[in-house]
């Protein structure tokens, strides 16, 4: 069997210096040891908790424009949006049918949002977020991915779609492909300007494609301690020396952990984390000006993402239709 890797892709913001460490990086670099890889742009996801559609439609082009520019290649990843493969929806409706109440209740993000109430457990839970683990399912199953990388606080969705797969080919034959996860925490935590995880609730967060200016000032604003230029520093616990290291090679490291003991001012120490991080964004940044500019590029990528995953994702659900009774009578 083919190992085929799926990944969704959340559409709600701009990316950040943590998505592109944390998510995106190693996202790319795993699809190229899967015979196929899916990345999808999970927009009926983002539709849970966001009723702006300005907003929508802005976040689903300026991301995938970002992942675009850098490096996925949509000539070797399948890459697609969500809504422009109906079939999902129907494979949606199906999983619910068989996947028990129970099995839901348990979902993290379900309970989390129950907890915060007080009087009224449902209040502000609508069937979106208690059920989008079968969306996610759905997903996962369409495609019959071999392989889904998530954090270990995401491995729960993997293993209700495990469940969920189980259960339907329990009672239709085997026809859903049972997936694996990867976890990926390997990746320590991003460290944001105030020392904690890097994210945009916290508002503390290092633009990915903003202006080389404006990378700069974000920069600047990292907080450290007060210590002296001359004073030797500790690289322990720095978020400018854990930045660097996730663009700097081995050598530039050890170099910059050669000027900490030799106390390099706080500024200096910046400016190289500046000038390591802006070498490799500026790219980046102009391949996504670019794209942004052309008003027919992302329209036509998704276009052909969506024909290549739907001559799949029709065959499948022509398949389990066929099998739950659901078929052109004969």
């Amino acid at each position: 069997m083919k190992k085929r890797i799926l990944t969704g892709i959340t559409t709600t913001g701009i990316p950040h210096i943590g998505n592109f460490i944390g998510a995106i990086k190693p996202a790319l670099e795993l699809s190229k040891d899967y015979d196929d890889s899916f990345f999808f742009l999970a927009d009926y996801h983002s539709i849970i908790k966001n009723n702006s559609t300005d907003e929508i439609k802005e976040s689903v082009k300026s991301i995938a424009l970002a992942w675009l520019s850098c490096g996925l290649d949509p000539t070797k990843t399948i890459f697609y949006r969500q809504s422009d493969v109906p079939e999902i929806l129907e494979l949606t409706w199906i999983l619910n049918c068989v996947t028990a109440k129970g099995l839901m209740n348990r979902a993290h993000a379900y309970k989390s949002a129950v907890s915060q109430n007080n009087n009224d457990p449902d209040k502000g839970i609508n069937m979106g977020l208690f059920s989008y683990p079968i969306l996610m399912a759905a997903d996962i199953l369409m495609f019959d991915s071999t392989h889904v990388p998530v954090g270990s606080d995401q491995n729960q969705h993997i293993e209700m779609t495990r469940d969920i797969a189980t259960r339907f080919n329990h009672l239709y034959g085997p026809l859903l492909t049972v997936p694996d996860s990867i976890i990926q925490d390997k990746q320590k935590v991003v460290l944001g300007l105030d020392g904690r995880k890097m994210s945009k609730s916290y508002g503390n967060v290092i633009p990915l494609l903003e202006s080389q200016k404006t990378l700069k000032k974000s920069i600047m604003k990292i907080v450290t301690n007060s210590l002296e230029p001359g004073v030797p520093k500790d690289s322990k616990n720095c978020t400018v020396f854990d930045l660097y290291k996730n663009f700097a090679t081995e050598d530039e490291i050890i170099n910059l952990q050669t000027a900490y003991d030799e106390g390099i001012s706080w500024g200096d120490a910046k400016e190289k984390l500046f000038l390591k991080i802006n070498s490799q964004l500026e790219p980046i940044r102009n391949k996504y000006d670019e794209l942004y500019q052309d008003k027919n590029y992302i329209n036509d990528v998704l276009h052909e993402g969506a024909t290549k995953a739907r001559s799949y994702a029709v065959e499948k659900i022509s398949l389990i239709k066929e099998v739950i009774g659901i078929s052109k009578i004969t």
